[in-house]
């Protein structure tokens, strides 16, 4: 199955020339990516990328980027965290119709990750919900890979726990 998610890195001072990081990214089997440089220190690599699963598909794009730049740090991976617009556009439904099933089923509907003027979502979370109601055409890559780019962004930042974790703490938020 062909899956098409987005790695995004920092890059070190190290990795600034293009032409080298670009070629050493096509030898490390990354030549299914289109390659983003546009913002200084940065590296976006949109994959469209065939395996078995879109774990599989995530891990080895994942471990083809670390040969190929392995002092590049992984920001996010993506698609993940969206918007109402952003996903409506994903299920092939107006924004309006997406907020409209949020409002009318708030019991059951996901819980954002940030609620503001622009509330944003798991988008794994959102399809999910969708694919319970029974009567929308998701297709199951995009589900898939949401899925395990949730799974990536959640692992990083569990990375980033603080020395003062605490076990209260984890009892009183969840």
């Amino acid at each position: 199955m062909e899956y098409i998610f987005t790695l995004k890195y920092r890059l070190t001072k190290q990795d600034t020339d293009t032409d080298e990081l670009i070629e050493c990214l096509g030898e490390a089997g990354c030549d299914d990516a289109l390659i983003g440089i546009g913002q200084p220190g940065r590296l976006a690599l949109e994959f469209t990328r065939e395996a078995e699963d879109a774990r599989h598909a995530l891990h080895s794009a994942l471990a083809d980027v670390k040969k190929a730049v392995p002092t590049a740090r992984l920001i996010e991976v993506t698609p993940d965290i969206v918007g109402l617009t952003d996903a409506a556009e994903m299920v092939g439904m107006s924004r309006q119709n997406l907020r409209k099933l949020m409002v009318a089923n708030s019991e059951t509907f996901p819980d954002p990750i940030h609620e503001g003027s622009a509330s944003l979502w798991h988008l794994s979370e959102i399809l999910a919900w969708l694919d319970t109601r029974g009567s929308y055409a998701l297709e199951r890559s995009v589900m898939d890979i949401a899925s395990a780019a949730l799974q990536v962004n959640l692992l990083k930042q569990t990375q980033r726990q603080l020395p003062e974790y605490d076990q209260e703490l984890e009892e009183l938020v969840s």
